[in-house]
């Protein structure tokens, strides 16, 4: 820390290796983006108004879209100013944020994962006491704790990035500020910041996929002792868009962290399908063979017309 300046902003560097692509990958992101906040918010919409919908399956939903509708505004706007010619710079303030929110909704949605699997084993499992074991109270728990085991995760791992010292260079390898990018920018040891965040990371992805497949390894022995071939389907289709989702979030997650060697493609690219591209997908996969939820975004469009017409 010799006559070195504490570095007061960081320069973005963005997606490497798209120089010249800046105005189609604007319209690729802003198309995503939009598409995301349209389809989470017709899902909230959906789950808010329909009574039918008015179950811990839903309720769950509800919590995952808006935390999709958040997720994506933690890095994308930031990212399509710059792909306009906007600056590149972000505050260390502005770093510190990003990097809280972006570990803070990303641990809650794994939560929130892992909650909805635990949901779909006691209606699949225990059908006869679901309503009891998912009462009103039991899922305000459940969301209030996800909500709070992530922001203590988030506070963790913010505080021991930016207690180091940083004074050049600022350059950040990527189009947000991530753990592994910013670290490699601190003028000082990080071995400790290193393996806290990738034990602190690995731990809880690692314990929440391991539930997750506990759930479901129950769910499907239970499936498998229905007798008739319609029954197992329509158990199975109330697991399988909770499924799809499940396996879109963790992939990117072990690629980023979980990988013993870092790679500057990969640090940038993968979290543009986990960021952008994963949030807008949810909507479609929860909508498209579930017949309840699409009776209620019609009926919700339907009155929204009405509404507006009159």
């Amino acid at each position: 820390m010799r006559n070195h300046t504490p570095v007061t902003e960081f320069l973005l560097t963005g997606i490497p290796h798209t120089q010249g692509l800046e105005h189609p990958l604007f319209v690729f992101f802003l198309a995503f983006y939009l598409l995301t906040l349209v389809g989470n918010l017709l899902i909230l919409l959906a789950t808010l108004t329909s009574s039918n919908l008015h179950t811990p399956m839903y309720f769950f939903l509800g919590n995952l879209s808006v935390f999709d509708i958040f997720f994506p505004s933690v890095s994308s706007p930031k990212m399509m100013l710059y792909l306009l010619g906007r600056s590149q710079t972000i505050s260390y303030q502005g770093c510190t944020c990003q990097l809280f929110f972006y570990h803070f909704l990303g641990c809650t949605e794994c939560f929130l994962y892992t909650v909805m699997a635990y949901d779909r084993f006691a209606a699949i499992c225990h059908p006869l006491r679901y309503t009891a074991i998912m009462n009103p109270r039991v899922c305000a728990i459940l969301t209030l704790s996800t909500w709070i085991g992530s922001s203590v995760h988030a506070s963790v791992l913010t505080f021991l990035v930016f207690k180091l010292p940083y004074c050049g260079p600022k350059e950040v390898g990527n189009f947000f500020c991530d753990i592994p990018v910013v670290l490699s920018l601190a003028c000082a040891d990080t071995s400790l910041a290193h393996r806290v965040s990738v034990t602190n990371v690995g731990v809880v992805a690692l314990l929440c996929f391991l539930l997750v497949l506990t759930s479901y390894t129950r769910i499907v022995i239970s499936i498998l002792r229905i007798s008739s071939s319609e029954g197992r389907h329509r158990a199975f289709s109330t697991c399988s868009a909770h499924l799809t989702s499940v396996l879109l979030f963790y992939g990117p997650v072990i690629l980023i962290y979980l990988r013993p060697a870092s790679s500057p493609w990969l640090d940038s690219v993968v979290p543009l399908f986990n960021n952008i591209v994963n949030p807008s997908l949810n909507p479609l996969i929860y909508s498209l063979r579930n017949k309840d939820m699409k009776l209620a975004l019609r009926k919700a469009l339907i009155q929204g017309v009405h509404t507006c017409g009159a």
